[in-house]
């Protein structure tokens, strides 16, 4: 079994940073390698990985402003699709674009969808619906004008997060500083329970930095970190009393919460999205509505069962149950689509 995944350009896979579905990527495929998958990442030239690496844009182009995005996602989706002779099976993770490419090659392809970024980008996902496999990341990203192979919950290698049994005395807010994050609202909950915040995370909007944040960072109460990298993430999520996650829009996963879990402690999330899939309410976190119902649960959270928490991303939502999960679906795919050269 010979597969090619299409990981995105912005970031480099696995992610310096931020860079979630190169991270999801880069998951996947060592996971795939260690079961003994032949695997090729298409990804930036600087990327990482166990198995083969393909490349034509060198850098990513968030990290090289001499780059133009859509020419480095042209020139990468391009040569993704001329190399797709070389396998038996494509996986995309890079969104809507290359379905329109997909019916010109005659090899299969899976795309997991990692969200919709608008509903305007569904027509292209319908027109393909017949052409090739859909996974999505929750039952709650799902449309019911899509029709999909199966759900499969991202993993993350555990090893990478060090489970804490004692809880610190501040909340995080881990996440790129955007008004569909919530970063305001993580604020405000830390300020009603008398509890230090600490925020990490990418300023994505600019604008909303300078206006909703920027005024409440004190460096006493209220820390902004900026963006943390691997060992500073698995500290400040294990060292957290709670992470705070008030999201306004329907996130389709959140690996962040999981992450969190996985170190033992209890989130504290709006009711959108996902989230009821990813929180156990009540033993891994609290699924609340609105900042005064986050602040009311706060002293409950230290009767949560830290252990727990890791438990429940060890049966849910470890690398190894999402690698299965996929090796089982391409297989189901190849047996539609037997290869002959």
């Amino acid at each position: 079994m010979k597969i090619a995944i299409l990981s995105p350009v912005a970031w480099r896979t696995p992610p310096r940073h931020y860079g979630p579905w190169e991270r999801f990527v880069s998951l996947l495929s060592e996971g795939l390698v260690q079961k003994g998958i032949d695997v090729t990442v298409f990804a930036s030239g600087d990327s990482f990985t166990s198995g083969k690496l393909e490349w034509i844009c060198s850098t990513p182009y968030e990290e090289d402003p001499s780059l133009d995005a859509k020419a480095c996602e042209a020139l990468h989706i391009g040569h993704f699709f001329e190399q797709a002779h070389h396998f038996d099976l494509l996986h995309n993770n890079f969104d809507f674009l290359p379905l329109a490419f997909s019916r010109l090659v005659d090899r299969p392809m899976l795309t997991t969808i990692h969200g919709f970024s608008s509903p305007k980008i569904l027509p292209v996902y319908e027109q393909y619906n017949n052409a090739g496999y859909y996974v999505s990341i929750s039952n709650a990203d799902r449309s019911p004008r899509l029709r999909y192979l199966d759900t499969v919950y991202h993993g993350i290698d555990l090893n990478e997060f060090s489970y804490q049994e004692e809880p610190g005395s501040y909340l995080l807010y881990f996440g790129r500083i955007h008004p569909d994050k919530g970063t305001a609202a993580a604020i405000a909950i830390a300020k009603k329970s008398k509890m230090p915040l600490k925020i990490a995370g990418i300023i994505q909007d600019q604008n909303y930095f300078q206006t909703e944040v920027l005024p409440l960072i004190d460096n006493e109460q209220i820390i902004y970190l900026g963006s943390a990298g691997p060992e500073e993430r698995n500290r400040l999520l294990g060292e957290a009393y709670a992470l705070l996650h008030p999201i306004y829009f329907a996130e389709p996963f959140g690996l962040s919460v999981v992450e969190a879990m996985a170190c033992g402690t209890p989130v504290i999330a709006f009711d959108r999205g996902s989230m009821p899939e990813v929180i156990a309410n009540g033993k891994t976190g609290f699924i609340v509505r609105e900042i005064a119902e986050a602040v009311e649960c706060m002293p409950d959270v230290s009767r949560l069962s830290r252990f727990e928490c890791r438990k429940w991303v060890e049966n849910h939502f470890s690398q190894d149950i999402m690698t299965e999960k996929y090796i089982d679906l391409y297989r189901q795919i190849l047996q539609k689509h037997p290869v002959s050269d």
